[in-house]
């Protein structure tokens, strides 16, 4: 635990803070980045070259888990109602 917690300050004054991003892109069908499984589009840090789930609909990138589980819930509820 303290050696994530380390890890997270590292990064946080010396890591990469995403501030540049690819256009998005969409994939239809075959083999989709683990980003894009989310959302079915994703966009790459033209930094560091890690890739984050995009949505369209709110055109943000959603890059906290926490974001993550809030899209997940309100397509959730999109399908219950």
């Amino acid at each position: 635990m303290i050696a994530r917690f380390i890890e997270k300050l590292i990064d946080f004054f010396f890591g990469c803070h995403h501030s540049r991003y690819s256009f998005p892109v969409t994939i239809r069908g075959g083999d989709r980045p683990r980003a894009a499984a989310l959302t079915g589009t994703y966009v790459a840090c033209l930094d560091c070259g890690r890739e984050f789930p995009y949505d369209w609909q709110e055109m943000r990138v959603i890059s906290s888990k926490a974001e993550r589980r809030q899209y997940v819930a309100s397509l959730s509820a999109k399908h219950a109602a």
